[in-house]
């Protein structure tokens, strides 16, 4: 059980798990040891051990892989309904129970304890390997976390950078899900590829290929198709909700590329909960200013909205992180990003029959076409990285 708790925790930062993909790629470009998120990581490597037992279990943790993906792809697309349903006014009133830091704390205040505890066991047995016990700890990729201690400095701008995700990335979208509907925020935030490809090849020397250029054309085409038809371009200030999730998309894309080398340097795990831990800081000091240092607004809450943060911190961060990475330790990167495509159908399915949001065929063509494009870019983009790397 130890042993596998290593495999359980994979970058929040991944608002679908395509991210898990986006991370997983580039740290094998970083340090191409051996490919360890590849299915082939439960094929024997001796042929001779291929036995019909040894099929049966990698067949079997195959099925298991897929199933934790598309949990994983399902239970993070409940964030925006779990959050929509905080917003809904109590019955006689008008306005929202709950404002969007208020509902980050609740997030983050049940989710923190237990990163704490996983980063303590981790650091624990990292401390073991490297006094030579490392036969009790296999970190994938061989990295620095075993070989050499980062630096403290590598330690803060991780910090630093998680808590542009984690909370600046956090506060935009929890702030725009007030004024658009939940279908629209995700297929929003489902195009971050494309900020990822624009900024890669504006500041990373990165070069987009004619694929990349279509998938960006037709996911704003498909959003465009929505704004000018759709039933779901609607809400209370649909222009500034829209604003407002764009920009998260795009410092999301910004976190992904900058977070490379420090994936590399303290493994995902590590990273994952640094991040965490230290926007949960920044949000609640958040809190502490909006509030003049009172905690009475965290008091008073209906019970509901006490449910809600829990299912926030559990069904929607905590076990869609260790089932993404444990589906991408059995069935590989390109496999669970391919799950990730889910999410987005997983979202209308509940938006529609949980909060009631509508969905015609102009919404549903719409959909169609930013999925169509993010598939585009998902598929030749592991083509192209597999050509790189072979």
């Amino acid at each position: 059980m130890k042993q596998n708790l290593r495999e359980m925790l994979v970058p929040l930062g991944s608002i679908h798990s395509q991210s898990a993909k986006a991370q997983a790629r580039a740290i094998q470009e970083h340090a191409p040891i051996h490919e360890s998120t590849n299915a082939s990581a439960y094929t024997p490597a001796n042929s001779s051990a291929n036995t019909p037992m040894n099929a049966l279990a990698n067949g079997r943790a195959r099925a298991m892989g897929y199933i934790y993906g598309l949990l994983g792809a399902v239970f993070f697309s409940m964030k925006a309904i779990f959050i929509k349903l905080a917003y809904i006014p109590i019955e006689g009133q008008t306005l929202a129970p709950i404002d969007p830091i208020t509902l980050m704390v609740l997030r983050m205040g049940f989710a923190f304890p237990v990163y704490t505890l996983i980063l303590i066991w981790f650091f624990y047995k990292a401390s073991k390997a490297r006094a030579g016990f490392k036969n009790e700890l296999r970190i994938e990729q061989e990295t620095d976390t075993v070989k050499h201690k980062p630096s403290k400095l590598t330690y803060v701008k991780a910090s630093l950078l998680g808590a542009l995700c984690y909370y600046l990335c956090a506060y935009l979208d929890f702030t725009g899900l007030q004024y658009i509907t939940a279908q629209l925020e995700r297929l929003l935030l489902f195009t971050y590829p494309v900020f990822v490809m624009v900024l890669g090849a504006l500041f990373f020397g990165r070069k987009i290929s004619r694929y990349g250029v279509i998938s960006i054309i037709l996911a704003y085409l498909g959003i465009a198709v929505i704004f000018v038809g759709g039933d779901l371009a609607t809400g209370s200030n649909l222009w500034l909700g829209t604003g407002l999730i764009l920009l998260t998309a795009l410092f999301f894309a910004i976190f992904q590329l900058m977070a490379v080398r420090y994936i590399v340097h303290l493994g995902s795990e590590v990273f994952t909960c640094i991040a965490v831990m230290s926007a949960s800081c920044v949000v609640f000091i958040h809190f502490l200013i909006v509030n003049h240092g009172a905690l009475t607004p965290l008091l008073v809450l209906p019970f509901r909205v006490y449910m809600i943060g829990i299912l926030l911190a559990t069904v929607s961060t905590l076990l869609p992180s260790f089932m993404v990475n444990m589906a991408l330790g059995r069935i590989g990167a390109q496999s669970v990003s391919t799950l990730g495509m889910l999410g987005p159908v997983a979202t209308i399915i509940f938006a529609v029959t949980l909060l009631g949001e509508p969905f015609g065929f102009v919404d549903a063509l719409g959909t169609a076409i930013v999925m169509s494009a993010i598939a585009i870019y998902t598929f030749f983009d592991k083509k192209q990285t597999s050509h790189k790397t072979h």
